[in-house]
């Protein structure tokens, strides 16, 4: 009853906030309006200031474009979020709608197909990428409509709209930082120089914390902080909220060359780069709003920023304290499982309870300082959903037979970890270890490819899709993503998708951490997903030129209880066996009592 007064609840206030919404559209002469989940850093996890989408809605996934007309809300999501979305905007008005695999902006074709010559369509420029905004505004000029990017109408509608985060920032502790922040700055420059510019603008927050070694809780799950920042080839500028740095990490930061101005100052140091200078920004991660403010004086150069690329160049020491970290999380993995398997059939168990035993787990472990995503711990016909979430109002209890897939990861000192793993409740049908199967296999193959160095990282999903392809069965969401160094656990550049463009510039390096999480799900039945993460190392060099392989970081037992053992080749077998084999002697030496017991039975061959 609770859950449904809830969602009874949120249904009226999005009918009531899209009346308030359109009320302003009218007042301000505009035929439609679009909220999407962004704000000016363009970030995956929105500060609440920033999840307007979410506000007029009620759709919680993290992304989202919500469009409105005078007569028409709809919204856009991909199909990691068709379900959920559905549920969510149900009774709301808002009509799902449903983005296709190839597909890049949708909506603008329906604003096109729509609205006739002459209209205005309004959105928060400050929260648009200035590449989308050229797609956006291209599509409307050629249809004789005009783009409003000047107006947040969520500021004239939205009462108590929560203000910006205030939480100090932090250095990130030096024994973990083998890079320093002045040789990071070097490396900025160094490719500002190369690319003949004298001030290069970042607003990604990820990017700012790695080149300057900070840290915050600004927002969620991603140990990062609001702020922009202007580099020079003399000096460089933070521009963040005041009273986040105090006065002996500011001196510090000083003695780096490094300045501290108010966070509201950015658009005006953007307007004070004098014309004639040239200026290096990425068009995919800054907004359209704030590239208003550059002179039309200044030269342009569009890059991908330098520091994408450094960060997921993780280095040998780096590497070094993420095994390390690798293991304390495979430590509290095991605690959890055992805890669970000993739970099973004897006390009343819920998804819920499954993330708050395996945090707590993880809060005992060294390094530990918070999850990096929602843990999601998906029973039977919620796993079907790729990024499911239980909730209070909306859980599943874990009784009787099926699957509980559980996709959680960790930000600790020395790394950031995902991973996912599907353990049997009760008895598995054949259909179900079939399904599973077919997802190792395809997780099995991509950890053991060896591939050219500079391979497009498009180009690598197909290993893994091939034996879920040839039943004739694929998965919406990619199979591969980088991930941070204590920063955010979706990292670019690298994705490994078919749908993803194979960009030149984008390439598989040295030193990247991927995530390797081929699935399989089925709509009201189940979902499975293996998810392991992978470290790019050297193979060899020869004459055909430099070979890379992956080393497999995550350690924690793949369920046998699931395999069709029949679908699997002996090298498969091999290698499974080999894994479970370095998990148990990494993972066992911090591990005791029932745990290690555990970890034992659940690594032995097969």
């Amino acid at each position: 009853m609770k859950a449904q007064q809830l969602a009874a609840d949120q249904t009226i206030s999005s009918h009531r906030r899209l009346a308030n919404l359109r009320n302003a559209m009218q007042r301000t002469d505009l035929a439609a309006y679009i909220s999407i989940s962004a704000d000016p850093h363009l970030s995956e996890y929105l500060p609440k200031r920033w999840q307007g989408c979410k506000w007029l809605s009620g759709f919680t996934g993290s992304a989202g474009l919500l469009l409105v007309t005078a007569h028409f809300a709809g919204l856009w999501t991909d199909s990691r979020y068709w379900v959920q979305a559905a549920i969510e905007l149900a009774d709301t008005g808002i009509e799902l709608m449903r983005i296709r695999a190839g597909q890049t902006q949708p909506h603008v074709d329906w604003l096109v197909d729509h609205l006739g010559p002459g209209l205005q369509v309004g959105i928060d420029g400050s929260t648009l990428d200035l590449a989308a905004s050229r797609v956006l505004k291209n599509a409307l000029q050629e249809a004789g409509i005009q783009l409003r990017a000047d107006i947040d109408l969520l500021q004239l509608i939205w009462e108590g709209r929560p203000t910006l985060p205030s939480m100090p920032i932090y250095e990130h502790d030096p024994f973990y930082t083998p890079v320093t922040r002045s040789e990071k700055l070097d490396q900025i420059r160094s490719e500002m120089r190369e690319k003949r510019a004298d001030w290069h603008f970042i607003s990604t927050l990820d990017d700012i914390a790695w080149i300057f070694n900070l840290r915050g809780t600004d927002v969620s799950y991603n140990p990062v902080f609001i702020a922009h920042a202007l580099i020079g080839l003399q000096y460089a500028t933070l521009y963040i909220a005041d009273d986040k740095i105090d006065t002996i990490l500011r001196a510090r930061l000083a003695q780096h060359g490094v300045r501290v101005a108010p966070y509201r100052n950015a658009p005006s140091a953007l307007a004070a780069i004098e014309p004639g200078s040239t200026l290096l920004i990425d068009p995919k991660r800054v907004t359209y709003g704030l590239m208003q403010a550059v002179q039309s004086g200044v030269k342009c150069i569009e890059s991908v920023n330098p520091s994408t690329f450094a960060k997921s160049r993780k280095t040998e020491a780096e590497a070094v304290h993420v095994r390390a970290t690798m293991e304390q999380d495979g430590a509290a993995l095991a605690e959890c499982f055992a805890w669970l398997e000993q739970t099973l059939g004897n006390e009343h168990l819920t998804e819920l309870m499954i993330d708050e035993k395996l945090t707590a787990a993880r809060v005992g472990r060294p390094g530990f300082i918070s999850r990096s995503f929602p843990t999601i711990a998906a029973f039977n016909a919620n796993s079907a959903m790729p990024h499911y979430r239980s909730t209070p109002q909306s859980h599943a209890v874990i009784e009787g037979d099926g699957l509980l897939l559980i996709d959680s990861g960790g930000q600790y000192l020395g790394g950031t970890t995902d991973i996912t793993r599907v353990l049997p409740i009760g008895r598995t049908s054949v259909a179900q270890r079939r399904d599973f199967t077919l997802v190792l296999k395809g997780m099995i193959a991509l950890s053991r490819i060896t591939f050219p160095r500079g391979v497009r990282p498009p180009m690598l999903d197909a290993i893994a899709r091939a034996p879920i392809w040839g039943e004739c069965i694929d998965f919406g969401h990619a199979t591969g993503h980088g991930v941070g160094y204590f920063l955010n656990v979706h990292e670019g550049p690298q994705v490994i998708s078919y749908h993803a463009p194979a960009e030149f510039c984008l390439t598989m390096e040295k030193g990247m951490i991927t995530s390797n999480e081929p699935g399989i799900y089925r709509p009201g039945q189940w979902g499975i997903r293996i998810e392991n993460l992978l470290l790019s190392q050297p193979a060899c060099t020869n004459e055909f030129g430099e070979f890379l392989y992956f080393e497999t970081l995550t350690l924690c037992p793949i369920d046998t209880r699931c395999i069709e053992r029949s679908l699997l080749c002996e090298d498969e077998v091999n290698w499974l066996n080999v894994y479970h084999e370095q998990v148990h002697k990494r993972v066992s030496q911090h591990l005791r009592g029932d745990a290690k017991a555990w970890l034992k039975t659940r690594t032995a061959p097969i």
